[in-house]
């Protein structure tokens, strides 16, 4: 059995949840169909232009996938204090809870985008080298690989 795969009972069990690793230039994201995908998958990237662009990219995601559940990561520090981009990243989320009636849900992203350039630089997939068109969707799949696990 599947580390990410959880019990019938589950709160999560059969909900499909996209993770976003929120960046001011992409938001990378990832998806996940708890029970019926393998794992946690990269989806890609939403260029984050401006909010109404951002939004209405995400929308066509939230739409085409039927997402019941939305999962942003969030950085700390390693002493647990929040950063600067810790409070963009609230700001961006109180607009997604404006936008959107889906529950959102933080995860701790504290070196995410360094195991997703691990990863990349192990994986003859992305040829050994970080591929800088894919870390925003890789690191968001670490995003959701940890929030799986953190909710198993």
């Amino acid at each position: 059995m599947s580390e990410f795969h959880l019990p019938p009972t589950h709160p999560l069990h059969h909900k499909q949840i996209l993770a976003l690793d929120y960046g001011e230039k992409f938001i990378g994201v990832a998806l996940f169909y708890v029970n019926q995908d393998p794992y946690p998958l990269s989806y890609g990237r939403i260029e984050n232009k401006n909010a109404a662009f951002t939004f209405k990219e995400l929308k066509k995601i939230l739409d085409q996938e039927g997402v019941d559940l939305i999962v942003v990561g969030i950085p700390y520090l390693l002493d647990g204090k929040k950063t600067k981009m810790s409070e963009k990243i609230e700001s961006f989320i109180s607009l997604l809870k404006d936008q959107f009636s889906l529950p959102i849900e933080v995860q701790d992203e504290t070196l995410s985008t360094f195991e997703a350039e691990s990863r990349m630089k192990n994986s003859p997939r992305y040829d050994f080298k970080v591929d800088l068109k894919q870390i925003d969707a890789l690191a968001a799949t670490v995003i959701l690989e940890d929030f799986i696990r953190r909710n198993n």
